[in-house]
């Protein structure tokens, strides 16, 4: 017998997604992407100048950064900035986002500039690291587009699509998109980053309780493309970033996918 969740949904089923365009004035592209109760602020910018080990190599850098506010969860953490010890998973976070996206990007068409991408967690209801993947992923499109009508880049930069989606295991049942009630007594919990061509960006992930069968794996990864299917053939329904009035909810989607 299926698993029940408590949110009725089934178990082959996303949260609702809501993705809200020019979330900033001054960001080259920004949105809030809402995967159920998490809430994800996704803002880039270019700016002049590379790390040091790129310098005269004519080529161009990405990188990103998380952080949870304080009251992003049901008791308040102490920000980033409060603290002198750096926060490994945020910085864990940040690298997987940033290496992430720079496998969709042709950094040689920029020169000797950065991509920086701020990923914010507002709200956070499990599966945050995906949810700031798929956001970023939306927010760079929407950033490319402004700066090939503003002449900062002359070419698309962008080579692919990508998103990342949860899939856990619980009583021998796959789970798509885990919140956080799931994510908490989750037998196995894993994170699958895809691209539009079916390619394989990164899988991370952990057996919580009990080693996991390479059956329940596979049951597990046919979920996550699925999810991940539905997530970019949405994202394909953004208008242009000039044509996005400030907050307005570029898409909803409701919980759709087939038994």
């Amino acid at each position: 017998m299926s698993y029940k969740r408590l949110s009725g949904r089934k178990c082959d089923q996303l949260r609702d997604v809501t993705v809200s365009y020019n979330a900033f004035g001054y960001a080259p592209g920004s949105v809030i992407f809402e995967l159920g109760g998490t809430k994800i602020l996704c803002a880039v910018t270019l700016q002049t100048g590379v790390p040091p080990f790129l310098k005269g190599k004519k080529r161009g850098w990405l990188t990103a950064e998380y952080a949870m506010l304080p009251t992003s969860t049901h008791s308040r953490s102490i920000r980033d900035g409060s603290s002198t010890k750096k926060n490994d998973r945020a910085i864990e976070i940040s690298r997987l986002i940033g290496r992430s996206l720079r496998t969709i990007v042709n950094l040689d068409l920029i020169g000797e500039r950065t991509i920086f991408i701020d990923c914010d967690v507002l709200q956070a209801d499990g599966s945050t690291r995906t949810a700031c993947i798929t956001g970023a992923y939306l927010a760079l499109k929407a950033a490319v587009q402004h700066w090939l009508l503003t002449g900062e880049i002359t070419q698309n930069i962008i080579t692919g699509a990508i998103a990342a989606v949860s899939v856990g295991i619980l009583d021998g049942q796959p789970l798509l998109d885990l919140d956080y009630h799931e994510d908490s007594m989750i037998d196995s919990d894993y994170n699958f980053v895809l691209t539009d061509a079916g390619t394989i960006v990164e899988i991370q992930g952990t057996a919580e309780k009990t080693a996991l069968a390479w059956q329940d794996f596979d049951a597990m990864a046919a979920y996550a493309r699925s999810g991940i299917i539905q997530l970019l053939e949405h994202g394909k329904t953004a208008t242009k970033h000039n044509e996005t009035p400030k907050g307005t909810p570029l898409f909803s989607l409701q919980n759709r996918l087939s038994a």
